[in-house]
């Protein structure tokens, strides 16, 4: 799943995922309900040098997040479009794209279902699917290859200089 692409609304972003996510998130707690206007959210997390921007820049926004430490949500300056976030203290170190702005948002489906004790009660998940109350342990859970992946993308929170926006 490389090279997909996506962007905002009026199309003044765009950007192309240069890497298969490490792992894609369907998360139904309150937050991303309220943010996003809708039941859940999807999101592919991939580092964020993985995701390209081919045009358009898109602007940071804080917001509140279910764990208390905020994201900041990446937004088309123009249509306010939530393209991406980052989460934990909103270091731009892994990006959570969001699926709905792929062009072809049908070719990554869910891994796993979180923070389901917010769920609507009328959305459905799917078999086969874990789904978990709250988070979860990744680590029993993720391709050995994306635990590898994300624990790379973390080491750089070590050498890099704090986030002022954070």
């Amino acid at each position: 799943m490389t090279g997909l692409e996506g962007g905002c609304a009026c199309g003044g972003v765009r950007y192309r995922l240069n890497d298969a996510p490490m792992f894609v998130h369907c998360c139904h707690c309150t937050c991303c309900q309220t943010e996003t206007g809708s039941a859940f959210v999807l999101n592919a997390l991939l580092e964020s040098e993985r995701v390209e921007t081919l045009q358009g820049a898109p602007e940071p926004v804080l917001t509140p997040s279910e764990s208390g430490r905020g994201q900041q949500v990446w937004r088309c300056p123009d249509c306010k479009v939530a393209l991406w976030s980052n989460y934990g203290g909103a270091v731009d170190v892994l990006r959570f794209v969001r699926i709905g702005t792929l062009d072809a948002p049908a070719s990554l489906p869910p891994d796993v279902h979180i923070y389901t004790r917010s769920k609507l009660p009328w959305v459905q998940l799917p078999d086969g699917v874990p789904a978990f109350e709250a988070y979860y342990d990744s680590a029993a859970l993720w391709p050995a290859a994306s635990l590898e992946r994300r624990a790379a993308a973390m080491a750089k929170l070590a050498v890099r200089p704090p986030n002022p926006a954070a």
